[in-house]
Parts: structure tokens; C-alpha cells; sequence
């Protein structure tokens, strides 16, 4: 088979697998899980000779936990789908969310509104990238950081002090990832998001929103202090600067969320189906509208845009998809191993205080991600284990708080993130650099404010 056949029938089965996992969200036919799970794990075959060898140690590791289920549990076999159905659900969501993201790519009026944040005067620069990197990262995931990023990166080249040029480079890179680590603590887009609430039973979006959002100003509010307090000392002064443009013109990307929030909103209070089910919906359909605007309706130019998102740019994601789906599949079954071995050992989370478990967990997930492990892993390891909320006497929303507030400080200093390797790629420095040197006393400032906060739920 060729190259090109490969790679078009991988995004057809992505395609086929993320149609049947909504379908399920909607409909909860078994028939339609289990052929998504079925065409996930024949597009993972398909991808892993596509990939380096450092993914394809994910699938080696995934193997040998099926094997050891298989040799020491009778219950192998509803593990092993339940692991898969997990890697089902996030390959299907990441082809959801990346409609979004190829849409938006092309639209001249999502560009001119990164242009517009990036040439932001000293003044208010690093709160218009923050903000910026929260609404683009809604958008365009991961692609919020290439853009705003290479849009600023621009700008401050242009500067021809070095001293001032290199401090701008870090300091408007660092705004658009805590702006975008922040997202990841609310946003129904975001993978932290979907994956925490599928998790932890009985815990929904609309419950955990408002906490969540206070961890999101936490985290923005904490990367604009530090920022304003400990500006850099300059050895000469830059020449003022005035904004170019108009903030009208970032009114097409709140009309996009607008309606976006609004679908989602109606269609959860209408149908009580999942949000993210909702997600998994709305955004392609919002996506290939957007693409026929683009294209001033024309069909044949609109069909053969998504041609060649699934047959081409879906399998160029091949790294990624690959990673995501063993991490969900290596989290998911190492925790189901895991479960009666940590019950037979007398070890019980539930005697734990409520206050200190929810610390702990807002902690564990940046540490292990200095550890290599993607948050996915580690949260789908982490949730078999974790009493119910009843049983500690807390909402599972507050849980939901802890999780997404230790996946956002991942995200920010984890060098294996892509966060972190991208904004070290742009500033010229190291994943680890960034990571640790640059975020370091951010990561400890954010830790110390959101543990506070999740002590403070736990007693509300």
C-alpha cells in the first residue's frame, strides 16, 4: 500500500471513530461504543509504524499491562475495553476539537486579531496576550500558542536592542502560555475538562464552571502580578510604542465563542446530554459552516477543504493522536490494575482529610510531569483510586477543581508538554529552561493560591 493510501484511510478511520463516539454520547448504543472502540484500535495499528520509536515505547508499555491483565485477572477482557473505549473517546475528541482548529487557520479575521494583541503597547501587552492566548486557545488549541506566538516573536525581532528584544521575546511568550494554561482549567474544549468530568462520577461541567474560573483568574492574575512587579531592570529605555488597529477587530472571535457557548449551553439544558457529547457535536458543524463562509459557499470548494482535512492534515497529527490515545489507554488500565492491589494493601484514600487529598492532587500532576507523564496519564491513573466525593464530603465538582488546577500547572511547567517545548522553540531556550527558570516561581506562587482555594471549597 502507498504512503498516500495509508494516510487517507488513518483519517478516515478518525473520521469514523469520532462519528460513532458522539453517536454513543448521544444515543448510548453499545453497538456504536464498541465499533468506535473497534476502529480506533485499527487506526492506532495504522499509526504506530508511522511514528518514532519514543511513541512507540507508549504502545510497548500499554501491550505488557494488557498482558499482565490477561495473566492476573479474570476481568481482563472488560478492562481491556474499558481502555479502549478511553482511547476511542480522546481520539474522537481530538478530531472534534481540530476541525476547529483547521478552520480557523485559514480565516484572515482570526490573524488580524492575533496581529492586533501581539503589537499591543508595554502598557497592556501582557494582558492582551493572556487574554488572547485564554480565546485562542478555545479555538485553536495548541495552534493558539504557534500563532500568537510566531506573531509575537515577530514583532519583537523587530526591536534592534538585544537586551530589550530578548526580555520581550520571554515576556510576551510567557503571557500567551499562562493565558492559555489558565483556559484549561474551565474550558469545555480542552481536554483536562472533558477527560476530569468523565472520570469522576457524577461530576458535570455546568456545576464545576464558576470554581474552575476562579482557578483561571488565579492563574492569569498570578502571571500578570509577578510580571508587573519583577519587570526587568534595562540599562536603556525602549522607545514608546503605540497600538495599531482597533479592539473592534477582535469582535469576529467573540461572536465565534458566543455562539459556540450558546449552542453548547441551549443543546446541554435541552437534551441533559454530556457536555462534551455537546462538544463533540457542535464544533465540527460549526467548523464546516465557517470553512463554506470561507469559501463564499461553494460546495465543491467547501467538500474538497474537508477532504483534505481528513485524508491529509488528520493523519499529520499522527504523533500526537498516537500519544494521547496510549496515554488514556496506559492511565486507564494501569489504574484498574492498580485499584485491588491499593484496596488489599489497607491503603484507603477515604481516611485521608478532605482538604489534604484535593492538595494533593492540585500537587501530583505537575510533579509527575516532571516525570515525563502526560496529565491524561496520570489523572486516568490517579481517579480509580480516589474515593467518591460523598465518601470524603465534598461536591465532585471540587475534585474537578483540583484536577484541572494541577493540569494547568503541568502544562506550564512540565518540559515534556507541548506547551513548554513550543514556547522554548520560539525563545530560543530549552523545554526545561522554561519550564523550571522561567515558570518556576510562577508554578510555586499558583500552588501555594490553589491549594488555598480548594481548602477554602472543601470548607464551603
Amino acid at each position: 500500500m502507498s504512503k498516500s493510501f495509508i494516510e487517507s484511510l488513518t483519517g478516515v478511520l478518525l473520521f469514523a471513530t469520532a462519528v460513532l463516539v458522539m453517536l454513543s454520547e448521544w444515543h448510548a448504543n453499545k453497538l456504536l461504543s464498541w465499533t468506535g472502540d473497534l476502529f480506533a484500535v485499527l487506526t492506532l495499528l495504522l499509526l504506530v509504524a508511522q511514528v518514532h520509536w519514543g511513541r512507540q515505547i507508549f504502545v510497548v508499555v500499554g501491550l505488557a499491562l494488557a498482558g499482565i491483565a490477561f495473566a492476573t485477572r479474570p476481568d481482563w477482557f472488560q478492562m481491556i475495553v474499558g481502555a479502549t473505549g478511553k482511547a476511542a473517546f480522546i481520539a474522537a475528541l481530538f478530531t472534534a476539537l481540530a476541525t476547529m482548529r483547521n478552520a480557523a487557520a485559514s480565516s484572515p479575521s482570526i490573524a488580524e486579531c492575533g496581529h492586533f494583541l501581539a503589537l499591543q503597547p508595554p502598557g497592556r501587552r501582557y494582558i492582551a496576550l493572556t487574554v488572547g492566548g485564554q480565546l485562542f486557545g478555545l479555538l485553536l488549541n495548541y495552534g493558539a500558542l504557534v500563532l500568537l506566538g510566531t506573531l509575537a516573536e515577530a514583532n519583537a525581532r523587530q526591536e534592534p536592542n538585544e537586551e530589550i528584544r530578548n526580555h520581550r521575546i520571554r515576556r510576551m511568550l510567557l503571557a500567551i502560555q499562562r493565558g492559555f494554561v489558565s483556559m484549561l482549567t474551565w474550558s469545555p474544549l480542552a481536554f483536562s475538562v472533558a477527560i476530569s468530568t468523565s472520570l469522576i462520577p457524577g461530576a458535570r461541567w455546568s456545576d464545576a464552571l464558576l470554581p474552575c474560573l476562579v482557578s483561571s483568574a488565579i492563574l492569569a492574575g498570578v502571571g500578570w502580578g509577578l510580571d508587573t512587579i519583577f519587570k526587568p531592570r534595562l540599562s536603556v529605555q525602549p522607545s514608546p510604542r503605540t497600538a495599531e488597529g482597533s479592539w473592534l477587530s477582535l469582535w469576529p472571535l467573540f461572536l465565534l465563542l458566543a455562539v459556540l457557548g450558546v449552542l453548547v449551553g441551549v443543546l446541554h439544558a435541552a437534551t441533559d446530554i454530556r457536555v462534551i457529547g455537546i462538544v463533540m457535536m457542535v464544533v465540527p458543524v460549526i467548523s464546516i459552516i465557517w470553512i463554506s463562509i470561507q469559501n463564499s459557499g461553494k460546495v465543491p470548494a467547501t467538500w474538497a477543504r474537508i477532504k483534505t482535512y481528513v485524508t491529509r492534515d488528520l493523519p499529520s497529527y499522527r504523533s500526537e493522536i498516537v500519544l494521547l490515545m496510549m496515554a488514556g489507554w496506559i492511565g486507564t488500565l494501569g489504574g484498574a490494575l492498580l485499584s485491588p492491589l491499593a484496596a488489599a494493601s489497607g491503603f484507603d484514600l477515604s481516611n485521608v482529610p478532605a482538604w489534604l487529598l484535593l492538595v494533593c492532587i492540585v500537587w501530583l500532576i505537575p510533579l509527575t510531569g516532571q516525570l515525563g507523564m502526560n496529565p491524561i496519564m496520570t489523572v486516568t491513573l490517579l481517579a480509580p483510586l480516589l474515593p467518591s466525593a460523598a465518601a470524603i464530603g465534598v461536591e465532585p465538582s471540587d475534585i474537578i477543581v483540583a484536577i484541572t488546577a494541577g493540569w494547568a500547572m503541568s502544562g506550564a511547567s512540565s518540559p515534556y508538554t507541548a506547551t513548554t517545548l513550543m514556547i522554548g522553540a520560539m525563545g530560543g531556550v530549552s523545554a526545561h529552561h522554561v519550564g523550571l527558570r522561567w515558570n518556576g516561581p510562577y508554578i510555586l506562587v499558583c500552588g501555594v493560591a490553589l491549594s488555598i482555594w480548594v481548602v477554602v471549597l472543601t470548607l464551603l
